[in-house]
């Protein structure tokens, strides 16, 4: 149960004052539902301004306050058009006082003609004019404007303002408990870090480095702490040990030897295997590393030891086709397999629910449907996660309840990340990394090629997929904006459909799922030869006919992105090759970026450089979906101070498992302030 002193944080945000049912929508689309919410919405940067005592002092483009006494009122002749307030200086120079829309009617009362005002905002020209446009603040007396020299700026949504927002945050921080320090002291006093409380204070105020620093930590802090719960929690689980004789795994014809990166995988997962702890196993490797071989090698050794094993992929088509891909090489073994999506019903269903039962059924594919209430294993003993980044640590949590004894887990991503972050999102997890391509796979040609010879890629994808092969064309958006020139998914489609005719195909993630899904299995069985697409396919199917990728615009893309769009293609024996399209206005990391594309293909060393080069930016896969990412740490902190703060956690651990002492009982209100309280519930004595 979360503790007392934590309520005044979580009381709805509709407790405080001037909070309606008018703002609660704009307030919910920010995720601003709870005190809590408000008091860590930290300011996204600052304006500084200058008081100036004349516009002669005044820089163009620079934010200033200055004492103007209105002259003159103009209002437009239209409605659209603009409203003018004409001021004085002290020394005579006028400047345009500029409001747009309904603004306008407050120009009016705030800026009566002849009197003195402290106007604060943007200094611009308009033609032989200086303005100011909207101006930020404008006040009777210079006290008010002048203490906010320094001023925060939020993010907003449509219905809030800043003013509304600033508000709203310094009733949330007037209302912070006194909560204990969790924080170990020598950490604290090395750092110069601010207590909790001030922390959030001061980053309110200013950029203050230290109070940022300070609240990254507490959630980092946190999100560790919760993870080594889970694995010493998991450690202490009563499992059952897999020891496989190997007879299934000889019958296996594959059609290449085992790379070494997979026989030390395959090792580590055989070593955790027979241990009665429950394994906890992160596999990552890059598209093509030839994971598929290792989730396949521990699944019959769970088969081996007369247990089952479950396969869980985050869309139905992929289930399928791992099912399929399963199928084709477990055929040597006589090893039985099933499929089992929510589509499946009727007689079919019935059969594999009573294979899974009988344990007739050994190894069965599919979505979440593996995993409801209504399903029942004879004997679960491995659950392999696939594209793990789609799954939250809660959500691994709830399948460990299948089996009679808490089956061991393998999860997998293809999405290569930096150990850093690794650390920040598996680490409860042991990490086992592909590293190593398995023997014919083909480097994939890639090159970069300017958007100005659309029309010569447009006639080379003609000439392939009148060659019987299949291409992608991925696109940055779904619909064109009027404000940009972004290249659009249904206006590409409509275009190349027009030249190609049925044989193209649309897919993105607005499309309603089934619609989606008829699209991708069109192409997937090879009756489509071009799939025009959003990102929506960078974890996705596998169409060894596809040997083209065209990405628009490229330079808009990250780097972990566009390696995981490029690893769509080159997934058979035929040559494959990627064109990156890019703009004319090309900012050097985008140049950068599109080099290095060229230059590797080293998923690994791609997520490290995207790091470098997109600082706050967010890495493909970090997120886990079904809980909150971080909030409150940049990738940048993350690197510097997640070492630290998972030293912190395990030394803390080690010392006080059950985190009873003061300290901890101090760690427990952080694990409930940062929403890690599913690590709470696996403490010993709760």
């Amino acid at each position: 149960m979360r503790p007392d002193i934590l309520n005044p944080l979580f009381a709805e945000s509709d407790t405080l004052d001037g909070v309606g049912p008018k703002l609660r929508k704009p307030l919910e689309k920010l995720g601003l539902t709870r005190v809590r919410d408000l008091a860590y919405h930290l300011p996204e940067r600052f304006v500084s301004r200058r008081p100036v005592a004349n516009l002669d002092e005044a820089g163009e483009g620079e934010q200033v306050v200055i004492a103007l006494t209105a002259v003159e009122h103009r209002a437009s002749r239209t409605q659209r058009g603009p409203y003018r307030v004409l001021a004085q200086d002290a020394i005579g120079n006028v400047c345009a006082l500029t409001w747009f829309g309904r603004a306008s009617y407050s120009a009016k009362k705030l800026l009566p003609v002849g009197e003195q005002r402290w106007v604060s905002g943007r200094l611009d020209r308009y033609g032989d004019m200086l303005q100011i446009v909207h101006p930020d603040h404008v006040e009777e007396k210079d006290g008010a404007s002048l203490a906010r020299l320094c001023e925060p700026v939020y993010a907003l949504s449509e219905g809030l303002t800043q003013p509304k927002v600033a508000g709203l945050a310094a009733q949330a921080l007037a209302r912070l408990p006194h909560l204990p320090e969790w924080i170990e002291p020598g950490q604290l006093d090395r750092a110069a870090w601010p207590t909790w409380s001030d922390a959030l204070h001061l980053a309110h105020k200013s950029e203050h480095a230290a109070a940022r620093d300070r609240l990254a930590y507490d959630e980092l802090l946190a999100n560790s702490l919760a993870l080594l719960l889970v694995r010493a929690d998991n450690r202490r689980k009563r499992g059952q040990a897999l020891r496989g004789d190997g007879r299934l795994r000889e019958r296996l014809d594959l059609p290449f030897p085992l790379t070494g990166a997979q026989a030390r995988a395959i090792a580590e997962i055989e070593g955790d295997l027979v241990q009665d702890a429950p394994m906890l196993r992160l596999l990552q490797g890059d598209v093509g590393a030839g994971k598929t071989v290792v989730a396949l090698m521990a699944m019959l050794i769970a088969v081996e030891a007369g247990k089952q094993a479950a396969l869980l992929a985050p869309t139905e088509i992929l289930a399928r086709q791992h099912c399929e891909t399963l199928r084709r090489m477990l055929a040597p073994t006589g090893v039985e397999i099933a499929i089992l999506t929510g589509r499946d019903k009727g007689r079919v269903r019935e059969s594999v629910l009573m294979g899974l039962m009988d344990g007739s059924v050994q190894i069965v594919v599919g979505t979440h449907a593996i995993f409801q209430d209504t399903v029942a294993y004879r004997d679960l003993g491995l659950v392999v996660i696939d594209e793990q980044h789609r799954f939250g640590v809660a959500q691994r949590l709830r399948l460990a309840s299948k089996g009679r004894a808490a089956p061991h887990t393998l999860a997998m991503t293809a999405t290569p990340i930096p150990r850093t972050l690794t650390l920040a999102n598996y680490g409860e997890m042991d990490v086992s990394r592909l590293d190593e391509m398995p023997p014919g796979r083909q480097p994939i040609d890639t090159r970069v090629v300017s958007q100005e010879r659309l029309a010569d890629v447009v006639e080379g994808v003609g000439r392939h997929i009148a060659g019987g092969q299949q291409a992608y064309w991925v696109c940055p958006m779904v619909r064109e904006l009027e404000t940009e020139d972004i290249a659009a998914a249904e206006a590409r489609y409509a275009a190349l459909r027009e030249r190609f005719g049925e044989t193209v195909v649309l897919v993105h993630g607005q499309l309603r799922p089934e619609q989606k899904d008829a699209a991708m299995e069109r192409f997937a069985s090879g009756e489509a030869s071009l799939l025009v697409a959003t990102t929506v396919i960078e974890v996705g199917v596998d169409v060894p006919a596809a040997t083209l990728m065209v990405i628009e615009q490229a330079e808009r893309f990250g780097l972990a992105q566009l390696h995981q769009l490029r690893g769509r293609v080159g997934r058979g024996s035929e040559k494959s090759t990627c064109l990156l399209l890019r703009g004319e206005a090309l900012s050097e990391t985008g140049r950068e970026r599109l080099a290095l594309m060229r230059e590797t293909q080293d998923g690994f060393r791609l997520a490290e450089e995207d790091l470098r080069l997109r600082g706050g930016g967010e890495l493909l896969g970090t997120r886990q979906s079904g809980e909150a990412a971080f909030r409150i740490a940049t990738l940048e902190q993350i690197t510097r101070l997640l070492p630290a703060a998972h030293d912190d956690a395990r030394l803390l651990i080690e010392r006080d498992g059950g985190l009873t002492g003061p300290r901890g009982e101090a760690a427990r209100v952080l694990l409930y302030l940062f929403e890690r309280d599913w690590g709470v519930q696996l403490l010993r004595g709760g």
